[in-house]
Formats: C-alpha cells, sequence, structure tokens
C-alpha cells in the first residue's frame, strides 16, 4: 500500500489473503485507505485465493462494554467492500477479552458476511475487560473475559480452524472452537451483489 498502517500480504502459496486495516488511519470513503483497500480487494481472485481474512485494531462487533461503538464508524465506511469481496473473517483486538460472532453483515447475522472475532486477550496491565451487555445478542456465538489465544489453521481450500484457549487453563483445553468455510466455496455467496468493488 506505501504505508505501514495498512496493506496486505498472501500466504500458503496465495491461498489465503491477508489485509491489515488501519483503524487509527483515514478509512472514509475517499481516504487513501479506502481507496487502497477497494483495489486491493478487487485484485484477489477468489477462484484461486481459498480465503481472505482481515485484521483490524478496534472490533466493528462488541458487545462488551469496554471500547462499545469504537469501531462502527470504520465499519460503516468499509464493511460493504469487505462483504463484496466475501472477506472469510475479521480478527480485531483493543477489547482485553474474548469474543466471537456468527457471520454478520449490516447489523445482524448472514451467511455470507464474515466471522467476526475479537481476541484482544493476550494478557496486559489493565486487567480484563469483564463486562458484557445483557442479554448477550443472537450473533454473539461465545464470550468471555479471560486472558488467551487463538489459532487459525487454514486446512484446506474450503475449510479452516478457528481455535481459541484460555490462558489459565492448566492443559491446553479448547475453550471455543469453531469451523470456517470459505465463501469461495459457497454458490450462493459467489454473486457479488450490487457492490462494486471497482
Amino acid at each position: 500500500s506505501g504505508s505501514n498502517l495498512y496493506y496486505s500480504f498472501d500466504v500458503a502459496g496465495g491461498a489465503v489473503h491477508v489485509v491489515m486495516l488501519g483503524s487509527y488511519a483515514g478509512y472514509a470513503a475517499g481516504s487513501a485507505q479506502h481507496r487502497w483497500l477497494r483495489r486491493d480487494l478487487a485484485g484477489v481472485d477468489r477462484a484461486k485465493t481459498a480465503f481472505v481474512v482481515a485484521l483490524v485494531h478496534a472490533p466493528w462487533y462488541n458487545s462488551n462494554r469496554a471500547h462499545r461503538g469504537e469501531g462502527d464508524a470504520m465499519r460503516a465506511a468499509m464493511e460493504e467492500l469487505l462483504y463484496g469481496a466475501r472477506v472469510d473473517a475479521v480478527f480485531a483486538g483493543h477489547v482485553h477479552a474474548y469474543e466471537r460472532f456468527a457471520r454478520v453483515y449490516g447489523g445482524g447475522e448472514d451467511a455470507c458476511g464474515p466471522v467476526h472475532v475479537t481476541v484482544g486477550d493476550g494478557g496486559n496491565r489493565e486487567g480484563l475487560a469483564t463486562r458484557y451487555v445483557d442479554p448477550q445478542p443472537a450473533a454473539s456465538a461465545f464470550r468471555e473475559a479471560s486472558f488467551g489465544h487463538g489459532r487459525l489453521e487454514v486446512v484446506n481450500a474450503t475449510h479452516a480452524l478457528w481455535t481459541w484457549r484460555r490462558n489459565d487453563d492448566d492443559e491446553a483445553v479448547v475453550a471455543d472452537e469453531v469451523w470456517i468455510t470459505s465463501l469461495a466455496s459457497n454458490p450462493a455467496c459467489n454473486k457479488k451483489d450490487s457492490i462494486s468493488l471497482y
């Protein structure tokens, strides 16, 4: 991109495209980051790239009271681009707790939207963000105020396994796990709808 605040790279021989977005760089329509993201996603050939994953700092979906709403403006500016490119998963930090959402878009569940995961729970001097809104939103599949770590394992061209473990278990106990199916392999999601990436 020409910036160290937002950029992308391919891994696994191009099977996975990773997009790093800057929550604190300009992201509104017409901004350098927005124009770059549109071009970057338009250049991804989903016939060859099984998974597209995006990373942001402030989560776009969050039912923790900490930092609630801080990613909303960026989501409003960029979510349509990620949806149009059929991004498979969006990972965020910032909130010192764990939460995984179902596939979402536009504030609600959508089978062609990305899975959103907040994994800002690696440890910090501030302590955990322990207060969640109640009741738990329907799209929030799993949430826990514990320190932990996650792993995304791309198994093949259609399936990736996301696993989260809390750090305070004596053994490597899986606390949350979900299979993520590539949206590129889902015929119902292969249409770009009316969203133009060009």
